[in-house]
């Protein structure tokens, strides 16, 4: 069931995975438990933020033993770490928000008024939440898109992986309070959209910074709810009022119909900036 004729399935291999993130996240989280009283929220909330990523990566050293090769054969080599394509997906992503924000305020159903912070809480909260929102890219994309993808395509190919990893990043998000059906579509495509960009860059450096990005944005500078969760310390005093298709609702602008225009653009875009194929997928080995 577990084993093939050359050693492990890459499914069981990922199992092993995903069992040590697990392990290693319930070890975090009952040392963080512990500070909850002795720090405040939001950086209670780093801490988690910062266990999850761990929790995420850590793991993926144990397995990069096990399959013997190195570390950032699964998606973050340190070489590149903070290059270019960081850097570059970081402006798509805030680029391809604006464009929809913009989209958004255009049909009236988004709304601002004045700033609901002052003074040094502007940069404050802008930088406390450029780091929280790296912890998430680094958390999200490794788990899903790193080892994940990595392994499973050694059993299925690349894209029938990233289609499989991609549907579970969207039902992940069902957790959230505030989503709908519309935001899970949303996030799935916008995952999918993702595992193109590793396969075109070669690394999820990109990824990482256009992800970093659209959650910075959504959540601080344009303070509208992000995957139905809506955090303190925004930028804004702003609202999203009107037909839930094209306001988004209790989800936010993912919700909205108009995400899946965006989504089409930055594939037809992507697609023909990036053209090559830079993604050496793993071929079977015997483990």
């Amino acid at each position: 069931m577990f084993l093939s004729p050359t050693g492990l399935y890459p499914g069981t291999r990922w199992l092993i995975y995903l069992a040590m993130a697990f392990v290693v996240f319930q070890v975090e989280g009952w040392l963080i438990a512990s500070l909850h009283s002795q720090v405040n929220l939001y950086w209670w909330r780093m801490m988690v933020e910062a266990s999850m990523m761990l929790a995420a990566i850590l793991p993926g050293f144990a397995m990069a033993r096990i399959e013997g090769c190195a570390f950032g054969d699964f998606g973050l080599p340190a070489r590149r770490a903070f290059g270019r394509n960081f850097w570059v997906g970081t402006l798509w992503g805030i680029a391809s928000l604006s464009i929809l924000m913009l989209a958004l305020r255009i049909a009236g159903v988004f709304r601002f008024e004045a700033l609901s912070l002052h003074g040094l809480f502007v940069w404050k909260f802008g930088a406390y939440y450029a780091v929280f929102f790296l912890f998430t890219g680094f958390f999200e994309e490794f788990l899903v898109r790193g080892y994940s993808l990595w392994v499973l395509a050694r059993g299925m190919n690349f894209w029938p992986a990233a289609a499989l990893l991609s549907v579970s990043f969207g039902a992940i998000h069902s957790a959230n309070s505030g989503e709908a059906k519309t935001g899970l579509v949303a996030a799935g495509l916008l995952g999918f959209f993702l595992c193109l960009t590793l396969r075109r860059t070669g690394d999820l450096w990109w990824a990482v910074g256009f992800h970093m990005a659209w959650d910075w944005g959504e959540t601080y500078l344009y303070s509208v709810p992000d995957s139905g969760a809506i955090l303190p310390g925004h930028l804004l005093n702003s609202s999203l009022r009107g037909p839930e298709w094209l306001a988004g609702g209790s989800v936010g602008p993912e919700g909205s119909y108009l995400v899946f225009a965006l989504i089409g653009a930055l594939w037809f875009l992507f697609d023909r900036a990036y053209p090559e194929v830079k993604y050496a997928v793993p071929q079977p080995a015997r483990i």
